[in-house]
């Protein structure tokens, strides 16, 4: 049995989805439901469940609003993250926790390695980077995820915001001096149910991990490929310009190089994200089929 935390996150509700589909085992809270920083909460969902691994999707992800807020992302992503791992090691589960490309500072030449040192440039790349510290002291047994630019058909996410302002503009602007892997929500939550019964089996496997889509873009080819994803079913073909980080100023700074390379889970789990553009197509036809239906 997996017990997930943070299920009602967009890619809690593809891991909810998926493992329903499989007809596996899985119990998801959502963060109304189950607080990862309220202990008392972690211990009784831990009870009921009586899991035999442990995935953390649960997360402050506003950037912007956590360089304003820095005490709600340290709750969530720092202190939820360390109740929640000390919960598992005196559980004796062990614990998948989501981190981010954010712990890193983006000025890497080439795609960051898991042993790169992080250099959180925001309030939200720090509060993850102290919860995964957290969970190391706290959890060995642990794999922590590192992801990045994750989108999907749940929740909030730039491709839906790419498909709207597409259905409702003739020019869109997107910024093309930050690069980084897109990653679905559907691979992130199949390597998820793929590593489980090794974790479950308690192979010595423990460790930070990258897994992100396969390839690296700018917003702007990320934007543009949606664009033309989305219009044989639209019809609608608005162009997508360039613009710099300068000309689009946000209260907290984005790392220009956020690829992640991914080789050691792909060695690992014998597992790759699918290349970043099937992902992105695959994504949009979910949503446009939605739409219809």
């Amino acid at each position: 049995m997996i017990l997930l935390f943070g299920a009602g996150g967009q890619l809690g509700q593809e891991l909810v989805a998926l493992a329903a589909a499989r007809r596996e085992a899985l119990t998801g809270l959502s963060s109304a439901q189950a607080d990862i920083a309220d202990r008392e909460a972690v211990a009784r969902a831990m009870a009921a469940a009586r899991p035999s691994l442990v995935v953390n999707a649960a997360a402050y992800t506003h950037v912007d609003r956590a360089e304003c807020e820095p005490d709600r992302a340290t709750r969530s992503n720092a202190e939820g993250a360390m109740v929640l791992a000390q919960a598992c090691r005196e559980a004796a589960v062990p614990l998948v926790h989501l981190s981010t490309d954010y712990v890193f500072d983006g000025t890497n030449a080439g795609a960051y390695v898991e042993t790169d040192p992080v250099r959180p440039l925001g309030v939200y790349g720090r509060t993850k980077a102290e919860g995964e510290d957290g969970v190391r002291e706290r959890q060995p047994e642990h794999l922590i995820l590192r992801t990045s630019w994750v989108y999907g058909p749940y929740g909030r996410n730039i491709l839906k915001t790419v498909l709207r302002l597409a259905a409702e503009e003739d020019e869109l602007r997107f910024v093309d001096d930050q690069r980084g892997c897109p990653t679905a929500t559907a691979d992130l939550a199949e390597a998820i149910l793929r590593i489980a019964p090794r974790l479950e089996r308690r192979e010595p496997v423990w460790g930070t991990y990258h897994f992100a889509g396969t390839g690296a873009t700018t917003w702007h080819g990320f934007a543009r490929h949606v664009v033309v994803a989305q219009a044989a079913a639209t019809g609608r073909h608005p162009a997508v310009h360039t613009i710099s980080t300068a000309e689009r100023p946000t209260a907290a700074a984005r790392p220009a190089n956020s690829e992640l390379d991914s080789g050691l889970f792909a060695r690992t789990f014998g597992f790759r994200a699918a290349p970043w553009r099937e992902g992105v197509e695959r994504a949009v036809r979910r949503l446009l089929a939605a739409e219809v239906a």
